[in-house]
């Protein structure tokens, strides 16, 4: 399968879906003004919300596939109690006990099926029988893949396209397998490793940071590639000012892997709140998510960084103030 021409695209790239605030219906746009694919992220909206930013033309929607990893109820208590300190300075309130909800799986499924876009993508896990209803309205189908073994389950669950993640990725790893340590792997090895395993076309992102990465991911077999840190700046992007300041303030250093914030691996910018939290937070998806959704919020409202997660990929420096349209261009080897 040709993706640009199946996809009716210009440009070999994709605005990666940033769940959380960042990606937004005015960034899908800009990115198909540059010939390039919108993907919105549903991921933590509500159903309404969701379709209140669908629209027209070619784009993708991400979906958090239910995988939940479930939290030790001792480990979850004592982790709230860690944080009750910080929740109270920040007049932050905790959930009472633990939330394991499915992120609106079904409902969102039904929507897309209502209103299908191009493509939809799932992340953290396979989607089940629940495709079917997707790929019968008409979507085009991709799973996010860290590993062969994963590309391979995805192949055998009949995707159509494969979404290859590196590790160098800001935000959540979309690993089946959070518990297991996640490997530094090069973005074109895990490309050509995936391409060698599996005949499905591929995206590739992670740690994209110039036209140079974007070449070197093409060649090694990619059709598209996603750009997802890069855009955090855009002016299309909705990227907090919080999150806005600490990107362009004074050099942090690298962005490292953390479950401080949701219990589940992610790539993000060294805070505080990492340095505090991360040897006693459990692993617990959405659970831990959900504990420390009201403190990162209070935080963002405060201007307070270094209690906010900064998802970054390890390109992050590359990051620019811009439209997001000529971002994209600029990446074109």
């Amino acid at each position: 399968m040709d993706l640009l021409a199946e996809l009716g695209l210009s440009c070999p790239l994709v605005a990666a879906p940033m769940a959380g605030g960042p990606t937004t219906p005015a960034l899908v746009a800009a990115a198909r003004s540059a010939g390039a694919l919108g993907f919105l992220a549903g991921g933590y909206k509500t159903p309404e919300q969701l379709a209140g930013e669908l629209g027209e033309g070619s784009y993708g929607v991400n979906l958090f596939a239910p995988n939940p990893v479930p939290v030790d109820p001792a480990a979850y208590a004592s982790y709230a109690e860690r944080l009750r300190p910080l929740a109270e300075r920040l007049g932050a309130p905790l959930p009472a006990t633990p939330s394991d909800d499915d992120d609106a799986w079904e409902e969102k499924v039904a929507l897309l099926a209502a209103s299908p876009p191009a493509l939809v993508s799932f992340t953290f896990g396979l989607p089940g029988p629940s495709a079917d209803r997707l790929r019968r309205a008409g979507c085009l189908l991709a799973q996010t893949v860290t590993s062969a073994d994963e590309a391979r389950l995805a192949d055998e669950a009949g995707m159509d396209v494969l979404v290859v993640q590196a590790p160098a990725a800001g935000g959540h790893a979309g690993t089946f397998t959070p518990a297991t340590p996640v490997v530094p792997r090069p973005l074109p090895d895990l490309v050509r490793e995936i391409r060698a395993a599996v005949d499905l076309p591929v995206i590739a992102g992670g740690g994209v940071a110039s036209a140079a990465d974007v070449r070197d991911a093409l060649e090694a077999g990619a059709q598209l590639v996603a750009v997802g840190t890069l855009l955090l700046l855009a002016d299309d992007a909705g990227t907090s000012p919080t999150y806005r300041s600490a990107l362009e303030g004074p050099d942090r250093g690298e962005p490292v892997l953390t479950r401080a914030y949701s219990g589940r691996p992610a790539r993000g910018l060294p805070t505080t709140f990492m340095a505090t939290y991360d040897a006693s937070a459990p692993l617990g998806y959405p659970a831990v998510h959900h504990l420390t959704s009201p403190l990162r919020r209070a935080a963002a409202a405060a201007g307070d960084a270094d209690n906010v997660n900064l998802w970054a990929g390890t390109g992050y420096r590359a990051a620019r103030r811009g439209g997001a349209a000529e971002i994209l261009r600029s990446l074109l080897p």
